[in-house]
């Protein structure tokens, strides 16, 4: 029978780029990527054992990962930056991008950094295709409020885009 630590471990790797896309979303170097992966990986193990699989593995880590990563986020004392496009610009480009598309991605980057932390993860969660039923589970809110949430961002960001 494999232990709980075990478990764990399998589970976490598994699923551990979910960990390093949220990481992604809120850090803005390789240190604090590595910080903050520790601090998740730390917090998930500590809730591991009230994990009674009532939702999937992954949606139950995203709301582990995007909590420690918000709560971090918001602490005056370690304060983990939103990550800055211009730092990430060299990893959007791609051969097969023209300038335009470069410079679209850019802005769209740009906006979404605008955005609070919990928006952040709205928008993380739905472009990484998630409905809003486990949205709303992985940050804890309704599903109205997810809805609701998403139409203003989207709203806010074209505002953004189009100006």
């Amino acid at each position: 029978m494999k232990s709980l630590e075990h478990n764990f471990v399998e589970l976490l790797q598994k699923h551990q780029n979910i960990v390093h896309k949220i990481c992604r979303l809120y850090t803005n170097d390789s240190d604090a990527h590595k910080d903050l992966f520790q601090e998740i990986t730390i917090q998930l193990w500590k809730a591991y054992p009230k994990f009674r699989g009532d939702s999937k593995f992954s949606t139950w880590m995203y709301r582990v990962g995007l909590n420690t990563s918000i709560t971090l986020y918001r602490k005056s004392l370690r304060r983990v930056e939103s990550q800055n496009i211009e730092a990430v610009a060299y990893k959007l480009s791609h051969e097969e991008y023209d300038d335009t598309k470069d410079q679209q991605l850019k802005q769209i980057y740009a906006a979404v950094n605008k955005l609070n932390d919990i928006d952040k993860g709205i928008v993380f969660l739905y472009l990484e295709n998630k409905n809003y039923k486990e949205i709303s589970e992985t940050l804890g809110i309704s599903e109205v409020n997810a809805r609701v949430r998403m139409n203003r961002i989207k709203t806010k960001l074209k505002t953004q885009l189009n100006s």
